[in-house]
């Protein structure tokens, strides 16, 4: 089980919950999207976030962005 409270951008101090909160509000349905966003900007810092995760566990916004698509979070 994944645990919603971890941390996925920490260049903004996002949660996964965050993360996929600003989602469903907001209707991102793409990376881009979500990326470009200034309503809860993330990913703008560093790269990690965006692809391996930054504890390198894979745990990242797409991750997130494709879980929530699927109604999983």
């Amino acid at each position: 089980m994944i645990d919603l409270n971890t941390e996925i951008c920490a260049c903004n101090s996002l949660t996964i919950e965050c993360i996929a909160t600003c989602i469903k509000k907001n209707n991102y349905n793409t990376l881009d999207e979500l990326l470009e966003n200034d309503v809860c900007p993330m990913g703008d810092k560093c790269e990690s976030c965006r692809d391996e995760g930054i504890n390198n566990d894979g745990l990242n916004i797409p991750f997130v962005l494709a879980r929530v698509q699927r109604g999983e979070f």
